[in-house]
């Protein structure tokens, strides 16, 4: 007889969550593989293939031969190329030196928190924020603490919030922007009274995540490290997974001080080395290629976004907003919670997921995994068709419920 005995793990992994997003989705592989039609929204992932040049840069790496380990903090080329991008897209300045690649943006926040985190360190996180961030800083034995937005202010942490979490303990705070889950944008002036915070409270860093900057629909970025007050201690963290469409490529960055640019190519170092030579040699080409491509899907998920919300005005109960980047909607579905029908009783939003990916065969992430229980996260990073049906199918189940 086989038994299951996880004793012998160290307590660092057993009191470590599994990402829900993945898990979500390995649930609604495993379905689909039963031959049930699952239409999949739980994954944050394009369904744009990545675009042919790029793909055509990474097969002239191959031919010329760059099959050899890679420095640590990426090759210089690409390192340059995303100096060049900062500062033109960003109005960013540094240096080869203050870049580090790494295999996907996770990589890039977790070489942070644990260049900088020590055990006991409150680290502030804006709620509702990415499944990760909360994992991570438990693993750097940190003490999360999350700061949540209201939705009507778009789940958007006011600087008076943020303000106030802030004690002699916190050591670094955590966001994205555009935000997963919520779609949510900082503007210039949310971000200035930030940078106006930080100015008060020199002994706290930053992570701000800027993966989803390119698919943005208020019509312009803004970030934090723009504050000349504050640069020095915010990490910047970005990647090409979203905005190319290159999820399986791997390849994240962050532009930082020298000094903790320096801490994270020495964590790196001796945990994974450097990135793919033939990834990065794609994201050398996906940066010289501009952001047209970029822009066309960006296009797309605007699209999108309008379609699917004009579709959820015909569900009774579901409380949203306007997400303005992204490609996600977060609505609150406690109307829900309370409901059931027959073998089904809703008591939270992770009841309500599971309903629906068994009854009406739609895959979505509970929220309790972003930090918000009273939502589940929608990506509309499908065709019209999927999201037109999944919403038909959502509408009929939810309809069910008593």
């Amino acid at each position: 007889m086989i038994t299951t005995d996880y004793t012998h793990l160290s307590d660092r992994i057993t009191s470590l969550s599994e990402s829900q997003t993945i898990a979500m989705a390995k649930k609604a592989r495993e379905l689909a593989a039963k031959g049930v039609d699952v239409i999949n929204l739980s994954f944050g992932e394009p369904d744009f293939q990545t675009p042919q040049y790029i793909k055509d840069a990474a097969k002239k790496a191959i031919d010329d031969g760059y099959t050899f380990y890679t420095p640590v903090a990426g090759y210089p080329d690409l390192r340059k190329a995303i100096v060049e991008k900062l500062k033109r897209d960003n109005g960013l300045e540094y240096g080869p030196e203050n870049i580090v690649v790494s295999t996907g943006a996770k990589q890039s926040i977790a070489n942070a928190v644990l260049c900088l985190v020590n055990p006991g360190d409150e680290v502030v996180i804006f709620s509702p924020y990415w499944v990760s961030y909360e994992e991570v800083v438990k693993l750097a034995e940190g003490i999360p603490v999350p700061v949540m937005g209201s939705l009507e202010n778009n789940y958007k942490v006011t600087a008076q919030q943020f303000e106030d979490a802030i004690t002699s303990n916190t050591k670094l705070v955590m966001y994205s922007s555009p935000c997963n889950p919520t779609g949510s944008v900082f503007t210039e002036e949310e971000l200035a009274s930030f940078a106006a915070i930080l100015e008060r409270h020199p002994q706290v860093y930053v992570i701000a995540d800027e993966i989803y900057e390119y698919i943005n629909f208020t019509g312009k970025h803004h970030s934090l490290a723009s504050f000349a007050s504050v640069k020095d201690r915010v990490v910047t963290v970005n990647g090409f997974s979203k905005g190319y469409a290159m999820t399986g490529w791997r390849v994240g960055y962050i532009a930082a001080s020298k000094e903790i640019a320096d801490a994270c190519d020495k964590m790196q170092s001796q945990i994974t080395s450097g990135t793919c030579s033939i990834a990065q040699k794609a994201a050398v080409g996906a940066l010289e290629g501009g952001r047209s491509s970029a822009e066309e899907m960006t296009t797309a998920y605007l699209r999108r976004r309008d379609l699917v919300l004009d579709l959820m005005k015909d569900i009774p109960g579901f409380k949203t907003y306007i997400p303005e980047g992204a490609f996600y909607i977060f609505p609150d579905v406690s109307h829900y919670f309370g409901k059931q029908t027959g073998e089904y009783e809703i008591n939270n939003a992770n009841d309500l997921a599971m309903y629906l990916l068994n009854d009406a065969h739609v895959s979505l992430v509970d929220g309790a995994a972003f930090g918000a229980p009273q939502c589940i996260r929608f990506s509309f990073a499908a065709s019209d068709a999927k999201l037109i049906e999944a919403l038909e199918r959502i509408k009929a189940s939810l309809a069910k419920l008593s």
